[in-house]
């Protein structure tokens, strides 16, 4: 079947360039709808969807935009009709992926409609600063792809002209071969960090899938948190096991190793059921290439490679971390169960290793008492998150929901 991928981009400040991918995409056996995001100008020849079009879609026109007499709120009318355009044509079968094309305001713009379309659509965009610190990390959809577009600032050559024929083929390559998320089983969606710190995942995966359930484990290093969130809005668990919440704690300490606002959120808006227990929330994570900030720079840390090196929280800071994990599992729709550890939360913070801190853990401990109140329940665990026990209790529970009907699909292993 051959997929048509929607192209998106200013037509009237970059005419030549968005042919030319339009082009490519069409010698490659690709179908195209392109779409124009100017405010401005013309294209050279119409456009599959113009940009009054894209204005409409977006509660405005391009005299309003014009007349704003803001080139950034200009540009966000047509964000506004560009993602609710995409969210449309996907929905009505009508593009298979999307390929962006922009310098700071195109990539603004494209940001907004790789996050509305759902995980699996590839999306790509060729943006003059893919890779900058300029983006940040919460206007990033989980599975984007970024292209330099190298040499392209004004007019095409034979350096930009590489970029955009590897985006082309790239996009239609994608979209030729992607198997979209799509649940056989019921999924359970887990959140981990590596084994070398929380180990609980070699303990649940089997009795999990035993259970009928596949298991899908994301790395709780900012995108993967991202990613989690993105299927949970979807709605695409059964239930989730939120066991490694430093993406929490790295966006209360200003982190740029962070998910965005809205982590630990999504799944109770959707009513999923969640069990929740904060597995390396006594870290902060920041870039391996950046200095500890000043406020840490007392504190141990532990460097886990270059790219990624962690600081301890404060008694005081783990109680307000505790308040703030309560209050977003307070606007759940749905059941949550928290389980807290009381012999420790990671690996490194066991007795002899660069983490640990009793009097921390034990104002975590105090503070998750304090501040977990029904309807949500607490187990407190006479264990450590990597012990079997941490394991066992998490599956008592799971095997409870799937008795009484709150979780679907899967059937409790009885003990020989």
């Amino acid at each position: 079947m051959t997929k048509t991928i929607l192209v998106i981009g200013t037509y009237d400040t970059k005419d030549d360039e968005l042919h030319y991918i339009c082009e490519r995409i069409q010698n490659l056996g690709g179908q195209v709808l392109s779409m124009d995001v100017s405010v401005l100008g013309d294209p050279s020849k119409p456009t599959d969807i113009s940009k009054h079009a894209v204005a409409e879609a977006g509660g405005s026109s391009i005299q309003a935009a014009i007349d704003s007499g803001d080139e950034n709120t200009a540009m966000q009318i047509m964000a506004r009709g560009a993602a609710a355009l995409c969210v449309q044509l996907h929905a009505e079968g009508k593009i298979d992926a999307m390929l962006a094309l922009g310098g700071t305001m195109g990539t603004d713009l494209a940001l907004d409609c790789a996050q509305a379309l759902p995980m699996g659509v590839p999306k790509y965009l060729v943006s003059t600063v893919s890779f900058s610190p300029l983006i940040p990390p919460d206007r990033l959809s989980p599975d984007i792809q970024m292209i330099l577009w190298a040499g392209g600032l004004y007019g095409l050559n034979s350096v930009c002209k590489s970029s955009l024929s590897q985006a082309a083929g790239a996009v239609l390559g994608a979209a030729n071969a992607v198997e979209k998320p799509v649940a056989g089983r019921p999924v359970i969606g887990m959140m981990s960090l590596g084994s070398s710190c929380l180990r609980y995942m070699k303990h649940l995966r089997d009795p999990l899938e035993a259970r009928g359930f596949e298991v899908a484990v994301f790395h709780a290093t900012g995108m993967g948190g991202m990613a989690f969130e993105a299927l949970a809005r979807q709605g695409y668990f059964a239930a989730v096991m939120d066991f490694a919440l430093s993406e929490v704690t790295n966006l209360m300490g200003g982190s740029v190793v962070n998910s965005g606002t809205d982590r630990m959120t999504n799944a109770g808006a959707m009513g999923i059921p969640q069990m929740v227990a904060p597995g390396c929330a006594d870290l902060i994570d920041f870039a391996g290439w950046q200095d500890i900030p000043a406020a840490y720079a007392d504190r141990p840390f532990h460097a886990h490679n270059r790219l990624i090196k962690s600081s301890g929280l404060s008694s005081q800071e783990r109680r307000t971390l505790v308040r703030d994990i309560a209050a977003r599992l307070e606007q759940a729709k749905g059941p949550v169960h928290v389980l807290m550890p009381t012999q420790g939360i990671e690996e490194w913070d066991k007795l002899g290793e660069p983490a640990h801190d009793p009097e921390g853990l034990a104002a975590m401990v105090d503070e998750m008492g304090k501040a977990i109140k029904d309807p949500i329940q607490l187990s407190m665990l006479d264990c450590h998150i990597n012990d079997q026990a941490f394991a066992d209790a998490a599956l008592a529970v799971l095997d409870g929901w799937i008795a009484d009907g709150t979780v679907k699909g899967g059937a409790p292993v009885k003990p020989d």
